[in-house]
């Protein structure tokens, strides 16, 4: 009887360890967003994933107190060649030892309903949601001068207005907050 419970004990502390121990092994590393204006309603962020957790995971959502709301998001060239703009349905898989990257002209995060202008220098701190791990917090940094990789897409200059921001209104202060 006492082998028993010390069993159960040990399984339920096993168990309730998992998700701490699997996000030690989500990595983020050159996380920045974009910095905004003060009457911008949304911002961008920009990192790699890699994960070294030792099983396949999804990052399945996101938050901040810096924003209303956070979302994956996603940008895609439609049938007729136009770019559009929109939330990732079902999450971002990453699988054991892989990476996936979050950049401009492709997958970011996208914070929706600004409380507080992002300002050069600021450090953002955004919980990462993943199926597995659990919740991962990161700190990210405004950068306004940070440079996209050579051949990536500007996300930052380009005109938001044919993208499919059902939702969003584009203004010239918008276009630097991404």
């Amino acid at each position: 009887m006492k082998l028993a419970s010390f069993t159960r004990a040990v399984c339920a502390i096993l168990l309730l360890s998992a998700g701490p121990l699997a996000a030690q092994g989500m990595v983020v590393h050159d996380a920045y967003a974009r910095s905004s204006t003060a009457s911008s309603t949304s911002g961008a962020a920009f990192m790699v994933l890699m994960n070294h957790s030792g099983a396949d995971d999804r990052l399945i959502g996101a938050s901040s107190d810096v924003a209303e709301k956070v979302e994956l998001h996603q940008h895609a060239e439609d049938a007729n060649g136009v770019m559009r703009m929109g939330e990732i349905e079902g999450g971002v898989p990453v699988a054991n030892d892989e990476a996936h990257v979050f950049e401009r002209g492709g997958d970011h995060l996208m914070f929706m309903g600004l409380k507080q202008p992002l300002t050069q220098g600021d450090v953002i701190r955004v919980t990462l949601e993943f199926e597995k791990a659990g919740a991962v917090e990161i700190d990210i940094i405004v950068d306004q001068e940070r440079q996209p990789d050579e051949g990536a897409m500007n996300h930052g200059t380009m005109d938001h207005s044919k993208m499919g921001h059902d939702s969003m209104k584009r203004s010239d202060d918008t276009k630097a907050s991404e």
